[in-house]
């Protein structure tokens, strides 16, 4: 079997998967976007939930979260505020 080409392939395919699990901190995270279903304000979970743009940008870079930005006029001028949004990813990684 060791000099079969696929030997090692059927190895592989017979462990499972390894689950990621979630720190808790990131859970909460999670949690927070879970519940509101456009979004939370980027500079609302850094300064009111104390959450680091590290940890925001690690949810998203595993696809677990996404960035956008809308356009709102104020006082006569266009500024960009940031959201942070939970993908069917992060719900499916809640909820496993």
């Amino acid at each position: 079997m060791p000099n079969e080409p696929h030997a090692s392939l059927a190895v592989h395919m017979a462990t499972p998967p390894r689950k990621s699990r979630l720190s808790p901190k990131a859970r909460r995270a999670l949690e927070l976007l879970a519940n509101n279903p456009f979004g939370v304000n980027e500079d609302l979970l850094r300064v009111g939930h104390g959450f680091s743009r590290g940890m925001t940008a690690g949810l998203i870079r595993a696809g677990l979260a996404l960035r956008y930005r809308i356009p709102l006029r104020v006082g006569g001028r266009t500024i960009e505020v940031t959201y942070v949004r939970i993908t069917d990813a992060g719900r499916r990684a809640l909820e496993g």
